[in-house]
């Protein structure tokens, strides 16, 4: 009996108390990366302390000072007495048919639409991994989509039959003429530098030497020396009476001096592929394409997504150089927008500038974030 009063066994499971609030949910997380220790501690502090002097004035600016309606620059100028006049917003809404197709024909807009339309339904399946019929979304992506783009936007014509007005390439401008040569010259450029990357690794010395002699010319070039050539000096060396389209040329242009920075990316790649997985592709009878596109390539692709990813994000920024060429993309014809008297304020530049500096973020922070998205879904032999 007296040791029946002293144990007791239990026949039911504790109940699972919560975890110590120290330790747990966002404190828990503080203190675990940002008060662990006294160094930590200050860092953070200073952290705090110089995001606030660079947070703060911007949302000051961009949100809280900013003007949203107005019909012209009196509404943006600042009131006496009540301290400086925010962002100028008013201005950008006023101009932003202008920023998104540039001097388009009004009436013809809606073929701009379309095609970005037809953009977007087209592209989001594709970048689903577990979207079906990939290959027939790719073919209409890359093949069928192009061609329609090309005379929705520049128009169609059957001898005296006029399907579709034709509207000149100069007359496009804004987030239009950014998108036709960023998207251009991604699709375009990556095939163009797995094959310069294949070329330079090849055994047969003319083609490896051409390879090295296009790469290293095209990234000892800057390209904006490279736009010139295309644009101005170029119809110097072609005959008499034959003259390519602007736009062409500066698509030609962009394409190639990425496809040179894509191949060095994809080299790299192809160096990093132990030597046994090409053994083993032989051993199995495969064919050099074969071994390429069955073994070789999807694992190289893999390995510098972040690199492949780097230069379509730098080729993205890049086309903000076309302007000295006379072609207004979004920054060009947010620059032109300047001039515009009704809207001159000292507000306007700065909010023009953070107009295009968003739009380029949200582009270039999705091609990022995509980025590793794919990488954590395709590293799967690479996760602890």
């Amino acid at each position: 009996m007296a040791n029946a009063d002293i144990f007791q066994i239990r026949t039911e499971e504790a109940p699972k108390l919560a975890a110590p609030i120290s330790t747990s949910g966002v404190i828990g997380w503080m203190r675990q990366n940002l008060f662990s220790s006294i160094g930590n501690t200050v860092l953070t502090v200073i952290g705090i302390l110089i995001a606030y002097s660079l947070i703060m004035p911007f949302i000051q600016f961009a949100i809280i000072d900013a003007v949203w309606t107005g019909d012209d620059r009196t509404a943006c100028l600042a009131v006496e007495g009540a301290g400086h006049a925010g962002a100028c917003w008013a201005y950008v809404i006023d101009y932003l048919p202008q920023f998104i197709y540039g001097r388009y024909p009004t009436e013809e807009i809606y073929r701009v639409n379309i095609v970005y339309a037809l953009f977007v339904l087209l592209l989001v399946p594709l970048l689903m991994p577990s979207a079906p019929y990939k290959g027939i979304n790719a073919l209409l992506f890359l093949v069928v989509f192009p061609i329609i783009s090309y005379f929705l936007l520049t128009g169609l014509e059957f001898g005296d039959t006029v399907v579709l007005p034709i509207v000149e390439t100069a007359r496009w401008g804004g987030l239009l003429v950014t998108l036709v040569i960023a998207v251009t010259g991604i699709v375009a450029s990556l095939p163009l530098g797995i094959a310069l990357a294949l070329g330079r690794r090849s055994n047969m010395p003319i083609i490896k030497m051409v390879s090295v002699i296009f790469i290293e010319f095209w990234r000892g070039v800057p390209l904006i020396t490279v736009l010139f050539m295309s644009s101005v000096m170029l119809p110097l060396f072609l005959p008499e009476g034959v003259t390519f389209d602007k736009l062409l040329r500066v698509l030609i242009g962009v394409t190639l001096f990425s496809a040179a920075y894509m191949a060095e990316v994809v080299r790299g790649g192809l160096q990093a592929i132990p030597k046994g997985q090409y053994e083993g592709a032989m051993a199995l009878g495969l064919r050099f394409w074969q071994m390429m596109g069955l073994i070789i390539l999807p694992q190289a692709l893999k390995l510098v997504i972040p690199g492949i990813v780097n230069t379509f994000i730098g080729l993205f920024k890049d086309t903000t150089l076309v302007l000295i060429v006379g072609m207004f993309d979004l920054l060009g014809q947010i620059q032109s927008s300047f001039s515009d008297p009704n809207w001159s304020t000292p507000t306007q530049g700065h909010t023009g500038y953070l107009f295009a500096a968003i739009v380029f973020f949200i582009f270039c922070f999705g091609m990022s974030r995509y980025s590793i998205f794919m990488e954590n879904k395709l590293h799967t032999g690479h996760k602890r």
